[in-house]
């Protein structure tokens, strides 16, 4: 389905988001809550992809444009309440998916909030990231967003130098990087310091959740996955074939397929 519309709702502490909504903007579909480093814009081809649905919104959370600012209050309850004002406007919304920070956004809401499923694909909580912590912060104190993009590639996720290299190589794929490390210093710090339930999606009567199957048991994203499966006993678990936790780059046409084969019946 192709993009209809694009909504602009206010939020808490003088800040909005934009929802990119593909399909029929008057029919509740399906939710994307994309996490760091990625925007609404890069999960347009999954979007795209999804026809179980009536409609799916992506989120282009706070801190990128054309949202609004993190602010100097910015917390995880932050990014809940914004997630809140979305399925408000929405109304009706009976499944979410999201993707890494974006998971943890959803899993936590649905603690509060019903939903009839939520789908998580590799969600992240804390430790994940935190020694990287004192770098990031004194590279978003410069503005330093190339070492930003750098630290992440590099001390979180583990890739290796070349690999960076290769990535500053294509000049406007390092430019968009550095443009979304920007907010990443402060999200990174709330999933360390937010605390985090002993259950999640608690009110969600169905939860998926998804692994790429290069991170199978492998840090980060692996074993921070198995920390998140602790916490949602009526969990079930997919894997996305031969992809890591870049499908929606990497595989699009294929988790779109994965989201219309989870799609409660």
């Amino acid at each position: 389905m192709e993009q209809s519309i694009q909504k602009k709702l206010p939020v808490g502490e003088n800040s909005w988001v934009t929802v990119d909504v593909y399909g029929d903007p008057d029919a509740p579909g399906l939710v994307v809550v994309p996490g760091a480093m990625s925007d609404a814009h890069a999960w347009r081809h999954v979007a795209r992809a999804v026809d179980a649905w009536p409609s799916v919104a992506v989120v282009n959370r706070r801190g990128r444009a054309p949202s609004g600012p993190l602010t100097d209050r910015y917390s995880m309850r932050s990014e809940v309440e914004d997630l809140g004002v979305v399925l408000d406007e929405l109304g009706s919304v009976k499944t979410l998916f999201g993707w890494s920070y974006g998971a943890l956004i959803a899993l936590l809401a649905t603690n509060d909030r019903p939903m009839r499923q939520v789908i998580a694909y590799e969600p992240v909580m804390r430790p994940f990231g935190g020694h990287a912590l004192p770098d990031l912060k004194a590279a978003a104190e410069k503005a330093d967003w190339g070492r930003c993009v750098e630290i992440v590639n590099r001390q979180i996720v583990g890739l290796s130098a070349a690999h960076v290299e290769a990535l500053r190589a294509d000049h406007d794929g390092w430019a968009t990087l550095c443009r979304l490390s920007e907010p990443l210093y402060a999200e990174t710090a709330v999933i360390n310091t937010a605390p985090v339930p002993d259950a999640l999606a608690r009110q969600a009567d169905r939860v998926d959740l998804v692994i790429g199957q290069h991170n199978r048991g492998a840090a980060p994203y692996g074993t921070s996955f198995e920390d998140v499966q602790q916490r949602i006993a009526h969990a079930r678990v997919h894997e996305l074939a031969n992809q890591g936790h870049l499908g929606h780059i990497h595989a699009p046409a294929e988790l779109g397929r994965l989201l219309n084969d989870l799609a409660a019946g």
